[in-house]
């Protein structure tokens, strides 16, 4: 019997894609970089911010400069991160029933960690019980550590772990989780090969794991 669920949080639980495109774009602006497209920036997220941003400026981008445009990334984001945020169709319902199941729900990100603290704080309060983004003594996913941290603070003994990306897929087998790979958010099906199984609707999320 399943008692902990971990999930991603963009892509999974709250589509962030337009926030993110428009600090990434407010970043790159300040150096006179060209501007991202919706479509680039999706392909560039899954492997946190410094990544988003190394993939966003130009090829010969010094590292230096980098450094300065994820910083600015990160303050512009960090003000601006619930103007156009929002949690997925059906989400916060399926986050309550699985609370009044008595399952314990964990979140782990790539983004960093106190952008995940503020956000499940912001659009699931009472519903997450343990959130953790990346930090110096957390690697990134595909890592387990997260998962790992998470489940140690939830107590969990029987988890199924949730995402929509590549990187979930391979987060979950590094963590011997089963996965459940979700096709509404960053990534295409097929991006999902390898997870246990893949839906379309949030609602499949109660019913596999009331199977398990």
């Amino acid at each position: 019997m399943i008692d902990t669920v971990i999930f991603d949080l963009d892509g999974t639980l709250l589509n962030t894609l337009e926030d993110l495109k428009n600090s990434t774009n407010f970043a790159l602006n300040e150096f006179g970089f060209p501007k991202r497209s919706l479509k680039e920036v999706r392909c560039f997220v899954g492997n946190g911010v410094r990544k988003l941003i190394e993939r966003a400026v130009p090829k010969d981008c010094d590292k230096n400069t980098t450094e300065k445009c994820l910083e600015i990334f990160k303050k512009h984001y960090s003000e601006n991160m619930y103007n156009n945020t929002a949690p997925y169709n059906s989400i916060v319902q399926i986050l309550s029933i699985l609370k009044e199941n008595n399952l314990k729900i964990g979140v782990v990100s790539n983004k960093f960690d106190s952008a995940v603290k503020e956000l499940c704080e912001k659009y699931f309060k009472n519903l997450v019980d343990a959130a953790i983004g990346q930090s110096d003594d957390v690697p990134k996913k595909p890592a387990p550590d997260g998962v790992f941290k998470a489940i140690k603070e939830l107590g969990g003994k029987n988890c199924v772990y949730v995402g929509d990306s590549e990187v979930d897929v391979q987060t979950a087998k590094n963590s011997n989780l089963p996965c459940i790979g979700v096709t509404w958010g960053f990534r295409a099906k097929k991006d999902l090969e390898g997870a246990d199984f893949i839906i379309d609707n949030p609602y499949d999320i109660i019913d596999i794991i009331r199977s398990m």
